[in-house]
């Protein structure tokens, strides 16, 4: 990657989150902390300069959401109807299979909570860094090491209601964003109950029945269980599973239960089927 493709990325980095990268440099720390003891500004002078170095994104997230949404201006038949108000409940585009090509679409419908999978490795001595979000990939040119990272992010509301999406991107910001956009498109419905042999309660705190779903060579079954076991799943399906609002559930895995990614599509195969078996 040449100077000038490099100075580009950087800027649109720069003009979408108010920074390069996700922490603020010393050296701007420091010139602004004296800006500070020198001009003895007040209290919202001085978050208005912290928010020109730092980026909106970090204060007001929530704020800036709702304006993001009352500025979307639809693209698809979809959209407009949302928008308009014409359909107010998420279960009535997910029951019809009607495809979602805005993310704005669920975020006017649902508030969602967004987590990230550690799907990546950290360097340490002999291969022993600690999972991370960001899984970094060189590809070799003419100009030197190209690196993109890319990461995976899961929504849900923990109401029934969960997505999974991947990005990937030459900085890990706009990586993040990608993998949130893509994961409420993909979103999908999770349907809960109390099936558990031993345990005869009315609230909705796990799976319907004993479910297998797969993903490449990785194969998760999901086991109906009684209040109060918890989630005894790995640490990836736990943020999965809790998204999609389920408390108590049994896992049984087969085949590389190191690749994240099949491990998280086979458990995502085997939540679309409770929907399937409902319908049977």
């Amino acid at each position: 990657m040449t100077k000038k493709e490099e100075m580009k990325v950087l800027k649109k980095t720069a003009d979408a989150y108010g920074t390069v990268s996700e922490e603020i440099p010393e050296e701007v720390l420091e010139e602004l902390t004296e800006k500070i003891l020198e001009e003895k500004l007040p209290e919202e002078k001085i978050l208005e300069e912290v928010k020109e170095v730092w980026g909106r994104k970090k204060f007001d997230r929530e704020k800036d959401a709702e304006e993001v949404l009352k500025l979307w201006k639809p693209k698809t038949k979809l959209g407009i109807e949302v928008k308009e108000g014409r359909i107010k409940d998420i279960d009535d585009i997910l029951d019809t299979n009607k495809k979602i090509l805005e993310p704005e679409i669920v975020d006017t419908l649902l508030k969602l909570k967004v987590d990230l999978l550690a799907i990546g490795q950290s360097k340490g001595k002999f291969g022993g860094g600690k999972r991370r979000a960001w899984r970094q990939t060189q590809r070799k040119t003419k100009e030197g090491n190209v690196p993109t990272f890319s990461s995976l992010a899961v929504v849900g509301d923990e109401k029934g209601h969960v997505g999974i999406g991947y990005g990937r991107a030459k900085e890990t910001l706009p990586a993040r964003d990608k993998a949130v956009r893509k994961a409420k498109i993909n979103l999908i419905k999770v349907i809960r109950t109390c099936s558990s042999f031993d345990c005869n309660c009315t609230e909705k705190h796990t799976v319907p029945c004993k479910i297998e779903g797969k993903g490449g060579s990785c194969r998760v079954i999901l086991i109906p269980a009684p209040q109060g076991t918890g989630l005894v799943a790995a640490n990836e399906l736990k943020k999965v599973l809790k998204m999609a609002g389920i408390k108590d559930v049994y896992t049984k895995t087969f085949g590389s239960q190191r690749t994240t990614f099949n491990l998280v599509k086979a458990c995502m195969d085997a939540l679309i089927k409770t929907n399937v078996q409902k319908k049977k």
